[in-house]
């Protein structure tokens, strides 16, 4: 019998269920085209997922083009604002000239060069300019309209925007209240000097007091010598120790001089009555020879004011402050329980009601300052010789100097004394000149023919330097002509 050999397998395993796991099942595949492909592929997508290049890029552009929007919005609006510069400069140019008291050409006409000098003609129609009034009282209002094109808002839906420009010129006297203070000490009795000062107080008058400036500009006149004389009108309305009468001074302390108020509350005392060497009796401390010579106050009576002016004459010494002192306190607040009596007892326009109105409203307040000389010394008589009604009575018939000669000079001065030097007078002038342009009064003075140190002191009274009119001879009609003109207000009013 025949062997045959027997070849015995072992038996193959399976796990039912499961296919059997393939080579690259239990770890990764590191051989092969397939296994480097996708090593590949993952590195790539896990470096992609980690990269940071490029992501401010969006950001950035956004950014840009914000900024290129806002930057357009800004060029437009910059060349909007230009248009309307340009056009209300030439607005308010165009009134003015238009509006001026010296223009006489056709107020329209003048506008609309004004309008095409400025190639902006076409942003104006004719209907867009309305005149009112006369030379001199005249108003010009000049409203126009222009669309400006734009250049980058247009993509916002905006292809135009809108320009109004507007402007009112007026040239007309305001309300005012103006104190008119003039010299009259004995040095404007020569040379012809009065007569010049009633010529040019008279034009400035004239001019200041018109028909256009009824119940607008009140106008008081202080003359003034080495004392004001108040007048018995405003003098029985302040607070005041009455000692005669003969005028109607008020005697200061040096700290009224600090204010520019007279007020009704304060009491004063009443200024002496004498006359320094005139054995005549005529040029008192006090000017009374004629009630020109008391202050006429808030007058629009245009007679009456030329009156006053024309009836000065050369008096006494001269005290540059207190003239100063009551040219201020009629602009003061203050003194308007004074005024209400003056209009209740018809001595004042009933139109000046509520004046001197209050500091820093519409009324303009100024005061002009005039004299041909400087301060000097003023003498004042000793208490115990002006202490009782006898003693009064006798210095106002006898001159303070030689008691009319009858005795010697030697014992005056047992009598009197010197109560304001030169420069006392001057310090306190320039006292009330600071209070007054602190409270916002114009200040203009006029130096007539004075002496270097004068006009010194006169200058630094005033406003500005350009205030001050330092003048000879006919001279002093052209300082009040110019004062009076500048009081002719030219203004815009929008």
């Amino acid at each position: 019998m025949q062997n045959d050999d027997v070849v015995i397998q072992a038996p193959r395993t399976r796990t039912l269920g499961k296919a059997a796991p393939t080579p690259c099942a239990l770890s990764p595949c590191t051989s092969g085209f397939g296994g480097r492909a996708a090593s590949a592929l993952r590195r790539r997508i896990t470096g992609f997922a980690r990269a940071e290049d490029g992501v401010m890029l969006a950001f950035v552009m956004f950014t840009l083009l914000i900024l290129m929007v806002v930057g357009g919005v800004g060029v437009d609006l910059m060349r909007t604002e230009m248009v309307r510069t340009k056009m209300q400069q030439t607005i308010d140019r165009a009134a003015l000239a238009a509006a001026h008291r010296d223009n006489q050409l056709d107020p329209k006409g003048v506008v609309k060069d004004y309008f095409a000098k400025a190639n902006l003609s076409s942003y104006l129609k004719d209907k867009d300019i309305k005149v009112e009034g006369t030379a001199g009282n005249r108003s010009v209002e000049v409203r126009a309209n222009a669309d400006v094109k734009t250049q980058f808002l247009g993509t916002l839906g905006f292809d135009t925007l809108p320009v109004p420009a507007a402007g009112r010129a007026e040239e007309r006297m305001g309300d005012a209240e103006v104190s008119l203070v003039l010299d009259i000490s004995g040095s404007m009795g020569r040379n012809n000097k009065m007569t010049r000062l009633h010529s040019a107080a008279k034009e400035f008058i004239s001019t200041v007091i018109t028909k256009e400036t009824k119940d607008k500009v009140s106008l008081s006149v202080v003359p003034y010598t080495g004392d004001v004389n108040a007048g018995w009108r405003i003098f029985k309305n302040l607070n005041i120790r009455q000692l005669h009468s003969y005028s109607y001074c008020v005697q200061f302390d040096d700290e009224d001089f600090d204010t520019t108020a007279i007020s009704t509350s304060q009491s004063y005392l009443h200024g002496q009555h004498f006359a320094h060497d005139d054995s005549y009796i005529s040029y008192t401390s006090c000017p009374r020879r004629n009630k020109h010579e008391e202050i006429l106050p808030f007058s629009q009576n245009n007679g009456a004011l030329t009156s006053q002016v024309s009836g000065l004459s050369g008096r006494e010494r001269t005290a540059i402050h207190i003239g100063m002192k009551w040219g201020v306190a009629l602009l003061d607040p203050a003194f308007r329980p004074v005024v209400d009596q003056l209009i209740a007892d018809k001595e004042v326009d009933g139109a000046f009601a509520g004046r001197p109105v209050d500091f820093g409203g519409t009324s303009i307040k100024t005061v002009v300052l005039m004299t041909d000389g400087e301060n000097v010394n003023i003498s004042r008589i000793k208490e115990f010789a002006y202490d009782t009604p006898d003693m009064r009575y006798h210095w106002a018939r006898f001159p303070l100097t030689g008691f009319g000669y009858k005795i010697e000079n030697s014992i005056e001065s047992e009598f009197m004394y010197t109560h304001y030097t030169t420069a006392r007078g001057d310090s306190l002038l320039n006292n009330i000149c600071d209070a007054a342009k602190k409270n916002g009064i114009i200040v203009w003075t006029i130096g007539f023919e004075v002496s270097d140190r004068s006009a010194g002191v006169m200058e630094k009274c005033a406003s500005s330097a350009s205030h001050f009119y330092r003048v000879e001879g006919i001279q002093i009609s052209e300082a009040f002509k110019s004062i009076a003109r500048q009081l002719q207000q030219l203004r815009l009013t929008l």
